[in-house]
C-alpha cells in the first residue's frame, strides 16, 4: 500500500502559489485592473493548478515509492 502523505500537497501549494502570485503581480503592475478582474483571472487558475497539480505530483511520488521499493521506516534493534 502506498502513502505519499502531505508531501504532494505542500509541493503543489508552494508551486501554484508562486505562479499565481507572480502572475497577479505582473498583471497588477502592467494593467492595474479592478479587483473583480483579478478574481475572475486567478480563482479559476488556482483551482486548475491545485487540482491538476495534486493528481500529477501525487502519482509521481507513488511511482517513485514503487520504483525504489520504499518501506515504512523502522528503528534498528540493538
Amino acid at each position: 500500500m502506498f502513502d505519499v502523505g502531505d508531501g504532494a500537497s505542500v509541493f503543489v501549494i508552494l508551486i501554484a502559489g508562486f505562479l499565481v502570485v507572480g502572475a497577479a503581480l505582473i498583471v497588477e503592475v502592467a494593467y492595474s485592473p479592478p479587483y473583480w478582474v483579478h478574481a475572475l483571472l486567478w480563482l479559476p487558475a488556482i483551482v486548475i493548478l491545485t487540482l491538476g497539480g495534486l493528481r500529477l505530483v501525487k502519482s509521481t511520488l507513488m511511482v517513485l515509492q514503487y520504483k525504489h521499493q520504499a518501506h515504512e521506516g523502522r528503528l534498528a534493534k540493538k
